[in-house]
């Protein structure tokens, strides 16, 4: 049986294989699935609270900006600035420090590099209340308390370990051969990284920064606990959306 044969009885009469059409099918579906709480979410948003608190849920409704612009035009906007404050400046923190550690870690292995990577990665196994006490009595001895730069370092310490684990991984990909090119030309340290490390990784640092950054958005414990009022942040404001007669679904979302 000749090549071509075989194609034509593996493709059916539209053309394509069925296995390709039904992979394509089913990675659509699992988009759906994933990304349907997120569509939710935003259509809950564009409802009145009525709309939104009403059961069966209301599915044909006319649009409206009307609970986001009672929400921007409160006291949102301060909680929304602190929060990105933190989040973005505790993100690039991580990176300027992690970059280089996953660097050594990767590249310039040592005997005891399985043992740092299994201090980096226990540490996120200790319970944020385990930690409250000690930091913040530190924080109130450092005079930080609701102070943005505490949430900034808290961030930051909570997500360089996971951070240098990923960047890690994806610097273990790179061909040492490169390096050892590059060092033969007088490459620096700091020249591998800006003109080696990061290009070729620059998906793996996109990845790292995007959970860093949701993490520090969404985290809440230790805003609630190191905040009051001048570095308090979104989750902590959101909360006052939840009240004894109800949840505010608009709003929230």
């Amino acid at each position: 049986m000749s090549a071509n044969a075989t194609r034509a009885n593996a493709m059916p009469a539209g053309g394509f294989p069925t296995s390709k059409v039904l992979w394509s099918v089913v990675g659509w579906l699992v988009v759906f699935v994933f990304f349907f709480p997120v569509l939710w979410m935003w259509l809950e948003a564009l409802k009145t609270e009525p709309q939104a608190a009403s059961s069966p849920p209301t599915v044909f409704f006319v649009p409206t900006l009307l609970e986001f612009q009672e929400v921007m035009s409160g006291d949102f906007p301060p909680f929304f600035i602190n929060s990105a404050i933190a989040s973005v400046g505790s993100t690039l923190l991580v990176l300027v420090l992690g970059l280089p550690a996953a660097y050594a870690l990767a590249i310039r292995p040592v005997k005891r590099t399985q043992d740092v990577l299994f201090f980096f990665i226990s540490t996120r196994f200790l319970p944020f209340a385990a930690s409250l006490v000690p930091l913040y009595l530190l924080a109130r001895d450092l005079h930080l308390l609701d102070n943005i730069i505490a949430l900034t370092l808290i961030y930051t310490t909570i997500n360089l370990p996971l951070g240098v684990w990923l960047l890690r991984s994806f610097l273990l990909e790179i061909p040492h051969d490169l390096f050892e090119a590059a060092q033969v030309d007088g490459a620096s340290f700091l020249t591998e990284l800006v003109r080696i490390v990061v290009p070729l990784i620059a998906p793996g640092i996109a990845a790292t920064s995007l959970i860093c950054l949701i993490f520090s958005w969404n985290e809440f414990f230790y805003a609630v606990n190191f905040t009051s009022s001048v570095a308090a942040t979104a989750p902590v404001f959101l909360v006052g959306f939840i009240s004894g007669r109800g949840l505010f679904y608009a709003k929230l979302a």
